[in-house]
Formats: structure tokens, C-alpha cells, sequence
């Protein structure tokens, strides 16, 4: 092939195009480029499909992930509800132990009921006269100019 760089005597154009094809309005293209449409065509499609099925794992995987998450704090409320019931068990667990014993049993019937031996005189002290204070304490008078309202005032604020 001699010059195979050169130009053949037909081909004016480098997109290597015969002079003789135009590309004129409603001519069909080639077989070559309506199957390299369609394979880009079914390729977009396949893109488009597995990103789709992607997206769906994704969105399925959030889902899941945050129905984990509340799955987990209620669990770890329920754990803190059980300790703090747990908790309280063992506290009614001490005082019923503590209270089975004969000598507590005795100790509350004596200050609770007021209950005694038989052997024994139970004394109850009653409130006592202050001797600081003398025992004719006389309220001061009030005038009758001062009328209802001042009562009530007396009354609702403890004047009286």
C-alpha cells in the first residue's frame, strides 16, 4: 500500500465519509448505529434497574436498621424497669425479714398501737401550760369602724 497515509481520490472528508452520502434530511441511519442505540439503549436500562434494586436494599436495610434502634431502647427501657422492679423486690424482700423478728414486731406494736405488758402502766403525757406565756392572753379588741371585710381579711390570713 503505497502512501497509506495519502487521501484516496474519493474521500474529501476525514471522518472518512464518502463525498458522495449527505446527510440529508429523512435519510435512515445506519444498521451500525441503530444497534449501538439499542445496546446503549438496553445498557442505560440495566443501569437503571440495578440502581433501582440497589435503592430498594438500601431503603429495606434503613428500615430494618431503625426498627432495630427501637427495638433496642425499648429493650433497654424494659431492662431499667426490670432493675428498678428488681430493686424494690429486694427492698420488700428486707423488710419482711426485718419484720419477722420478734423484738421489731414488739418495739412497733409499742410505739404504733400503743400496746403494752401486762405487767406495765402505759402513760400518755398531755400538752403542758407554757410558763413563759401568761394564761390570760386577751385578743385585742377591734373596733366596729373596721366593719366585715376587715373580719374577713383577719379570717383569710390568719390575723384572728
Amino acid at each position: 500500500m503505497p502512501g497509506a497515509n495519502s487521501k484516496m481520490p474519493g474521500q474529501t472528508r476525514p471522518e472518512g465519509k464518502t463525498p458522495y452520502v449527505t446527510s440529508a434530511v429523512g435519510m435512515e441511519e445506519t444498521a451500525g448505529r441503530v444497534r449501538a442505540r439499542r445496546v446503549s439503549l438496553f445498557t442505560q436500562t440495566i443501569i437503571w434497574v440495578t440502581g433501582l434494586v440497589c435503592l430498594a436494599f438500601l431503603i429495606g436495610s434503613l428500615a430494618q436498621v431503625w426498627s432495630n434502634y427501637q427495638l433496642m431502647q425499648t429493650l433497654q427501657q424494659e431492662q431499667q424497669r426490670t432493675q428498678q422492679l428488681q430493686n424494690a423486690n429486694g427492698h420488700l424482700k428486707n423488710q419482711a425479714a426485718y419484720y419477722q423478728d420478734p423484738y421489731v414486731i414488739e418495739s412497733e406494736a409499742r410505739q404504733q398501737l400503743g400496746y403494752a405488758r401486762s405487767d406495765e402502766h402505759v402513760v400518755v403525757p398531755t400538752g403542758a401550760t407554757k410558763q413563759n406565756q401568761p394564761q390570760g392572753v386577751q385578743k385585742p379588741t377591734v373596733s366596729a369602724s373596721q366593719g366585715f371585710w376587715q373580719d374577713w381579711w383577719d379570717f383569710l390570713f390568719g390575723r384572728g
